[in-house]
């Protein structure tokens, strides 16, 4: 299995500046996006601090795959088990990080961020989030959303208490329950998820999620997009710029990872 890897970011229509946070390492098969928050640029801070101490920590942690222009060789044996670790340890360093900033610096305390992160190993996804930036996979006509929202309004749904309906136009669905640098332990959710050939996999931030359905996302996906990079990256523009088009009230961001097979 290969992968392409496609990112896009803009501060949207509203905001003065750029919270969200993106990286890419192909050879390793790692993608990450973070969506900050905090007063005085601080949630910019927060996410960039996320993506780098996670990307930094899981270079140390995790070996190079053997064939890093294609992972297309079985990397180097780590178990499910290590990965998992890996990923939770990584994560856990970055928390720390935030929370000494906080510390440290009195413009940034109350930081935060979320984050997303998607470890691609042969044909298996690991995908880890924390907060309301979420994780889907494109396969054959359909959007499957992989990750569930650490939020107030995903607890009032699964509770019961709202409908979808009600939950599109709620003042609450920006409130976050889980989130990077607010406590000094925090858990990744962590998802094992079966590759296929011609898989499309989106992370974003909620600045695409609160302008633009799944079904509306959906949409931009199913159009005869060429399968290569060029094609990846103006897909990736496209769900930005529709984005911005219905209203842009937030930092949008999106990765897009597309699986081939050698």
């Amino acid at each position: 299995m290969h992968y392409a890897f496609s990112s896009h970011t803009d501060r949207g229509r509203v905001r003065a500046n750029n919270e969200d946070a993106v990286r890419v390492e192909p050879a390793r098969g790692l993608a990450l996006l973070a969506d900050g928050m905090g007063g005085y640029n601080a949630g910019e801070v927060a996410s960039s601090m996320a993506v780098s101490v996670v990307d930094a920590q899981l270079a140390q942690r995790l070996p190079v795959p053997a064939t890093p222009a294609s992972l297309a060789a079985a990397p180097p044996a780590v178990t499910p088990i290590a990965l998992r670790d890996a990923l939770q340890a990584s994560v856990d360093a970055a928390n720390r990080a935030i929370l000494d900033a906080a510390a440290a610096t009195p413009a940034y305390r109350g930081m935060g961020t979320t984050l997303v992160v998607a470890l691609f190993r042969g044909p298996l996804l690991y995908l880890g989030h924390i907060g309301d930036s979420r994780g889907y996979r494109w396969r054959g006509g359909r959007l499957q959303r992989l990750t569930r929202d650490h939020s107030l309004l995903q607890e009032q749904l699964d509770a019961g208490l709202i409908t979808p309906q009600q939950a599109a136009t709620s003042p609450q669905r920006n409130l976050i329950t889980r989130a990077l640098g607010v406590e000094p332990g925090v858990r990744l959710d962590i998802s094992e998820v079966p590759v296929q050939a011609d898989d499309c996999f989106l992370l974003c931030s909620d600045g695409l999620t609160d302008m633009l359905d799944d079904a509306a996302i959906a949409q931009l996906l199913a159009r005869p997009w060429p399968p290569d990079q060029p094609g990846l990256d103006r897909l990736a523009a496209a769900l930005v710029d529709e984005a911005n088009a219905c209203g842009g009230r937030d930092n949008i961001s999106v990765l897009l990872v597309r699986a081939g097979a050698d």
